[in-house]
């Protein structure tokens, strides 16, 4: 059994923010904090005050944690960033809204007394002759990930105990933000009935300003008395808020926030739902109907479709059932389709798990076609506009020059050049051919034979090619080119300059994509010129899709594994950095060439030096024992991680990775953490500094060996970075859709019971004339009764969990009473 809890954020967009800038404006970028933790930075979108940014992310992380907030700051180039605002949720918040929140949230001013982080160490007992306690004792001992409040990226922490009006105060710590004390307070109970508060605060302190404020934590005296003695990690929550004058004058952000927490049972329980859903696929494969897939499509809403989707194709990637679950999917969406011209342009289940497909099996494949031009058109910063209505000159005009150039002068440039992104374009698409992943292929191939087995007639020999183009050109490679920071394909989103001729390329695919001209061109006659290009694409195209198998047979042994002829037509991850070794005295050793790939078949992470080669050139994967972050004041940058692996000899060796962003950073945490999730001897705490001048920088142990000061944290990453497939929790969530519809189902057991007679709901009408038509008779009422039968033995799992959940707490709660 295992608690997952997925937050998904949705960062839409921003207004009314305050100007920042002596140009009357900002340049506002987002930073989202786990827990005061950054793990998302956005893009920064210049010269506004009502930013759009649209980007989405699926973020695992811990149950434990407390708050999610968003920083809004303004980007400058020449000083430190200033801050607008923050907005901040309770994990409390979001339970309560199990649909997610969508709405418009102000922005509040940051006090620096609320960014509080960390936890602190605490021994707290009373003492006493007999039963009636006389003296109160703290004992501090340490504290970890406290705030850093200083400019050399740390914090000098004290501690300051308070009771009963009286208060003392530990020695200070400089220059760590994961101190060691090791002190006791004592104080005098007046009155050990009363209900009193003890306060424990965690001090920076300052020679010259003011002290400032890291934590506390409150203890009640009359709980203590329950138990005598508390000890253990405590959060450090923040003082009382204070209400601010600007409060609604600072600008609001559209937010969508829903966090899943799920228990997921051992794998066992949901063997049998995984196993009636494979024989569902079966089922289509001898000739008859997909009952249960056709059950889950016919209940699903516009809502959870892409949900459900996104479910359904990673367990059949789990179960090797992908091929077959969309061929399935296909011959139902043929089925009701009466008019080929509409073939696939619904959102319903197969279009939505097809897209899901693309994105789960072809991301790398996207990143390698597309990349190219996409960097050439952000490079080439051109002036492109073909719409008459919308050139303006005085943006084409050539500087030195007597003449400025005339509205045919802009259009024809600017028709060359689309006309040139759109050829190289489509020139890699077809030399793509070569590594189009496996999977990629056969699923387009058999979307080709389906569509043409179901509309042979002459006059439709195009919508063959048009259903594997509507998924491959209109669902994929456009929407990347509209916005390729949401593909993942650049760091930042284009100008406005670039994010028009992004446009306008995206228009001209989409047009080869419908493989006709005309259409285009009647609605926007101003797309003419590029008609030369497109017709050129569309030939291009359909040379693609008719070679796409061919080139695999040629390149890739028939005798590897499927893992591993996907690998090889997939490629590998690449990120570019710098990275630091002990044995260099950390010093920065810079990388020209691609610094790392992880290589899943090697198991091991690779990296290609471009000098220093005799440093070694790979780390194995099951080697690696903990991957964290580096303090900043360690390198002088907030970006840093370090990757603990061991050595044959059981040498210990770190390696120091620089990353461009916070954004870099998490994408390499959470990629490697996912790869190593099974590795043993794993580290349970490490050291957030390093080893300089005889001692730790985080704890200032001397000892080099000394286990770690802070524990090791593998709870927070990134859900779209090379997630691993987990087949329990997409059954799980799968489950949780059947039981969502349950009251459906119970009614076609009626139906079964002589109640057909009844009216039923519209949308079952499909599954029930499935059940009595086209199972046989001995196998209609056996899918219902497996299904019904299924789901009750998890319910009961479920609450057999929960019980002896609650039984735990009780039996907690009753040993502090005695």
């Amino acid at each position: 059994m295992a608690k997952r809890s997925t937050l998904f954020i949705r960062i839409v967009e921003g207004k009314n923010l305050p100007i920042k800038d002596i140009t009357g404006s900002s340049d506002p970028y987002c930073i989202v904090r786990i827990d005061n933790e950054a793990i998302i930075r956005t893009a920064t979108i210049w010269k506004t005050l009502s930013p759009f940014w649209g980007e989405e992310y699926n973020v695992h992380v811990p149950p434990s944690f407390h708050t999610v907030s968003l920083h809004v700051m303004d980007e400058d180039s020449l000083s430190r960033d200033d801050v607008i605002g923050k907005v901040s949720i309770r994990k409390e918040a979001l339970t309560a809204k199990p649909q997610g929140l969508d709405c418009w949230m102000n922005l509040t001013e940051i006090d620096p007394d609320e960014e509080v982080q960390g936890e602190i160490h605490l021994q707290i007992s009373l003492l006493g002759d007999g039963k009636v306690p006389r003296r109160l004792r703290c004992r501090v001992l340490e504290a970890r990930d406290l705030a850093k409040k200083d400019r050399n990226g740390a914090s000098d922490p004290f501690v300051r105990v308070r009771y009963n009006g009286k208060s003392q105060e530990s020695v200070v710590v400089k220059k760590s933000c994961y101190p060691r004390w090791n002190e006791s307070f004592e104080f005098e109970l007046d009155d050990p009935l009363a209900d009193s508060l003890l306060t424990v605060e965690v001090w920076d302190w300052d020679l010259v300003s003011k002290n400032d404020f890291l934590g506390k934590v409150l203890f009640s005296i009359n709980r203590l008395q329950l138990a005598q003695q508390e000890e253990g990690w405590f959060h450090l929550g923040p003082d009382e808020p204070k209400h601010s004058q600007d409060e609604g004058t600072l600008g609001s952000l559209r937010l969508q926030l829903r966090l899943r927490d799920e228990t997921v049972l051992p794998s066992s329980h949901y063997k049998p739902l995984t196993e009636l859903l494979s024989q569902s696929v079966g089922t289509h494969l001898n000739g008859n109907w997909p009952d249960l897939i056709m059950l889950i499509d016919e209940t699903t809403t516009s809502e959870n479709r892409q949900e459900v989707a996104n479910n359904l194709v990673k367990l059949f990637l789990g179960q090797g059932l992908i091929k077959e679950f969309l061929d399935m999917l296909f011959k139902l969406e043929l089925e009701k389709t009466t008019e080929p011209n509409t073939l696939f342009r619904s959102n319903s289940l197969a279009s939505k798990s097809m897209e899901s497909f693309l994105k789960v099996a072809g991301m790398q494949y996207l990143h390698r076609l597309l990349g190219p031009t996409i960097n050439r058109i952000f490079e080439d910063k051109k002036y492109v506009e073909l719409d008459p209505n919308k050139v303006e000159l005085k943006e084409a005009g050539c500087a030195g020059l007597h003449r400025v150039q005339t509205e045919a002068d802009v259009i024809q440039q600017s028709s060359a050049l689309l006309q040139s992104y759109l050829s190289e374009l489509m020139a890699a698409l077809l030399q793509s051919a070569l590594y189009c992943p496996l999977l990629l292929c056969q699923a387009f191939q058999q979307l080709y034979r389906q569509v043409q087995a179901r509309f042979p007639e002459p006059e439709y020999r195009k919508v063959k090619f048009i259903a594997v183009t509507s998924f491959l050109c209109l669902r994929f490679i456009s929407p990347a080119i509209m916005s390729p920071k949401l593909f993942h394909l650049r760091e930042k989103h284009a100008d406005a300059r670039t994010s028009r001729t992004l446009l306008l390329l995206a228009k001209a695919v989409q047009t080869v994509g419908n493989l006709d001209t005309l259409v285009c061109c009647s609605k926007e006659p101003w797309m003419v010129p590029l008609q030369p290009a497109i017709q050129q694409g569309i030939s291009q195209l359909k040379d693609f899709i008719t070679r796409l198998y061919i080139p695999f047979i040629c390149v890739c042994p028939l005798d590897l594994d499927l893992q591993t002829r996907m690998s090889l037509r997939c490629g590998s991850m690449e990120k570019e950095g710098f990275l630091f070794l002990h044995k260099t005295k950390d010093k920065c050793i810079p990388m020209t060439s691609p610094m790392a790939a992880y290589d899943k078949p090697a198991a091991c992470l690779t990296l290609p030096y471009h000098s220093h080669a005799a440093l070694g050139s790979f780390i194995s994967l099951p080697k690696i024992r903990a991957v964290e972050k580096v303090e900043e004041k360690c390198f002088g940058s907030a970006n840093v991680m370090q990757i603990i692996s061991s050595e044959d000899s059981g040498q210990q060796e770190t390696l120091y990775l620089d990353c461009k962003s916070v954004n870099e950073l998490n994408q390499w945490l959470s990629a490697l953490r996912k790869a190593c999730s099974h590795n043993a001897n794993t580290m349970s705490c490490y050291h957030p500094g390093i080893y300089k001048a005889e001692r730790w920088s985080c704890c200032h142990q001397k000892e080099k060996t000394d286990p770690g000061c802070d524990k090791t944290r593998h709870g927070v990453t990134l859900q779209e970075w090379y997630d691993p497939l987990d087949p329990d929790l997409e059954a799980q969530l799968i489950y949780r859709h059947l039981s969502s519809v349950q009251s459906p189902m119970r009614y076609l057991a009626v139906v079964w019971n002589g109640g057909a007679g009844q009216r039923r709901p519209v949308f079952l009408t499909r599954f029930v004339f499935s059940l009595r038509f086209g199972l046989p008779g001995e196998k209609k009422a056996d899918v219902l009764t497996s299904l019904f039968r299924i789901l009750q033995d998890l319910r009961d799992a479920h609450a057999a969990v929960e019980a002896k959940e609650r039984l735990k707490y009780r039996n907690v709660f009753l040993e502090l009473q005695t």
